[in-house]
């Protein structure tokens, strides 16, 4: 009877196995496959609309000719900057000072066979020597050739023994938003890198409300540090840009690069080589852009152009018949929105050129040939009653800066009897702006005027900062 027991049991579980496997492997395969379909709906489309390569090669795009004509003529540039100062709390206690290096890293565009360069001010300021690098890992020393700091545009030349790969110089005028273009650089120490976008916008203006303002080619081909310097090219291999800076909250690319159209690139490049400095023409106007807020304020339709506010007198402005109150709407044909489009194409252009200003005047538009005048350079400029000048060498060494305005003499007697500012202080900063220049702090105050000063800094005679807001 045990025995009897025992066999049906075992009959019995043999049977639940047996069903068991039989639903497993006849039911399972069809759920799998069902995930799989319901899945494949939602990845598939997303994947095809977002790849940036299926759009390029939808609009016929080709960028391996640009690629292979441009990424020889990139060089990879080191800054080796040596200072002497106190490298310990010890150091400092005992008036000691030691030698410190510092390498900074960056691009650069060749554009002659004989070895010229273009990368950015910023690349190389403050260097004690430099060292390029070709895309062959053949290393070169560079000879500073001259700058331009309010442009952030520097030009090196190095010696070789051959013919070097270089790019030509594009019209920056002629590139249109939407077009692709290739940034070409050495980011994070890495050789020549190529990445690809189309241009976002032109004109663009990062320092609004600055004398000095660029006027860049936004694009959202990515750039980090170390492009810096490099090029950015069309899909002919043509040079229209600098790369020059990036916005981002972390430090590296996010989005959004900007680049120094080629246009002005090459004239402050043409004004070293010939003049030795750069060569600036000067309208002789004072405004601002026109918005919708700007319109209401002066009462008129037009939120689109550079307003005229004043004229110089003897300027080419003046001279040419232009009034305040004109809207310029047109430079040679080319579209003025901003300030930044006005300032922009100036920057390209010589004392001497004669440029075709279009004006809205009284509902009508008129066109006037105004021949730029050179810059007279201020070394010296009046702000509130002060009289204030460029700083020498000596001045420069003894606060450890490279800009600033010494104060010569004060008669504003709030400023020299109730805030203490006396002979010898140095004007460091307006409105949060470091002063460059005599000639900078006066063009700000023609354009904006003294009522738009709120803050001043200035480093006391011993070197300390000191803040003074006005309201």
């Amino acid at each position: 009877m045990k025995k009897f027991a025992s066999l049906l049991l075992v009959s019995i579980l043999g049977g639940v196995i047996s069903i068991g496997a039989y639903k497993f492997f006849s039911e399972s395969p069809e759920k799998v496959e069902q995930a799989s379909v319901l899945q494949q709906p939602t990845y598939v489309p997303t994947n095809f609309v977002n790849s940036p390569t299926s759009n390029a090669a939808n609009a016929g795009v080709d960028f391996t000719y640009a690629a292979e004509k441009t990424v020889h003529a990139v060089v990879h540039v080191k800054n080796k900057i040596t200072t002497v100062a106190p490298r310990s709390i010890w150091d400092l206690y005992n008036g000691t000072r030691r030698p410190q290096t510092q390498i900074g890293t960056g691009s650069g565009v060749i554009i002659t066979p004989d070895g010229y360069i273009v990368t950015n001010n910023h690349v190389i300021k403050g260097s004690n020597e430099i060292q390029v690098t070709l895309n062959n890992n053949k290393n070169y020393t560079a000879q500073i050739i001259g700058t331009d700091p309010s442009m952030d545009i520097a030009l090196l030349k190095i010696e070789a023994d051959e013919e070097l790969p270089y790019i030509s110089f594009g019209d920056s005028d002629n590139a249109k938003i939407g077009e692709w273009v290739l940034a070409v650089g050495n980011p994070f120490n890495l050789t020549s890198t190529v990445t690809a976008g189309i241009i976002s916008a032109k004109g663009r203006d990062l320092n609004e409300g600055d004398r000095l303002s660029q006027s860049f080619i936004q694009t959202d081909a990515a750039v980090n540090p170390g492009n810096s310097g490099g090029a950015l090219v069309n899909t002919q291999g043509e040079l229209i840009g600098i790369n020059t800076a990036i916005t981002s909250q972390t430090g590296s690319y996010i989005g959004y690069s900007f680049a120094v159209p080629s246009n002005i690139a090459q004239k402050i490049v043409n004004d070293l080589l010939e003049f030795g400095n750069v060569q600036k023409g000067l309208l002789g106007v004072s405004g601002g852009s026109l918005n919708a807020v700007a319109a209401e304020k002066l009462n008129i339709d037009e939120t689109e152009g550079f307003y005229v506010s004043k004229v110089f007198d003897n300027s080419g402005a003046f001279d040419a018949g232009i009034e305040s109150g004109d809207i310029i709407k047109k430079l040679d044909g080319v579209k003025i929105s901003s300030f930044s489009d006005l300032s922009g194409y100036l920057n390209s252009k010589r004392p001497g050129d004669v440029v075709n200003v279009t004006v809205l005047r009284d509902g009508d538009y008129e066109t006037l040939p105004v021949t730029l005048k050179k810059e007279e350079i201020a070394s010296s400029v009046r702000l509130m009653n002060m009289q204030l000048e460029n700083l020498n060498k000596e001045e420069t060494d003894k606060f450890d800066i490279t800009y600033g305005l010494k104060v010569t003499n004060n008669d504003n007697k709030q400023l020299y009897q109730e805030l203490g500012i006396t002979p010898g202080y140095i004007l460091v900063e307006v409105n949060g702006k470091k002063v460059k220049s005599a000639q900078e702090l006066k063009n700000f105050i023609n354009t904006y005027g003294e009522d738009q000063i709120r803050v001043l800094g200035f480093l006391n005679p011993k070197g300390q900062y000191e803040r003074f807001i006005f309201r």
